[in-house]
């Protein structure tokens, strides 16, 4: 149990680390987006490259955390379907109990031939000894 605990702990924060990351970054990009009237030492164009770059990182950091969140999502689901004991021991009783049937359903038939077949036999044997082709 303290595997699945840990593997649920990982998942966990790694949600955690990619929502916060994905949020700072939104909140980065909305703040630069602020019209500042006072002019700095900087020039008006250098300042619209320094801004358009590092909104350009930060969305690049919101992908990657969308990217990380899609496959996060597909540990989980490949996790689930892996390590799902309940459904698949579920699934194996169900096999086996239709497996028993059909072998008492093929026994009880193999012993019904067996049955009709010694019976064809004895009258065979019993025509053939008292045959007079013998």
């Amino acid at each position: 149990m303290s595997t699945s605990m840990s593997v649920t702990k990982s998942y966990t924060n790694r949600l955690k680390s990619d929502v916060k990351c994905m949020l700072e970054n939104f909140e980065g990009i909305v703040k630069l987006c602020k019209t500042d009237d006072d002019q700095t030492q900087v020039s008006k164009a250098t300042r619209s490259e320094l801004i358009a770059f590092e909104m350009e990182v930060r969305a690049a950091n919101i992908v990657r955390a969308g990217e990380s969140l899609l496959k996060l999502v597909s540990d989980m689901k490949q996790y689930l379907i892996l390590n799902d004991f309940p459904s698949v021991n579920e699934a194996i009783a169900q096999n086996s109990k239709l497996f028993r049937t059909k072998q008492v359903e093929c026994d009880r038939k193999l012993t019904s031939l067996v049955d009709d077949m010694s019976t064809e036999l004895y009258e065979l044997e019993e025509e053939y000894y008292t045959s007079n082709y013998k």
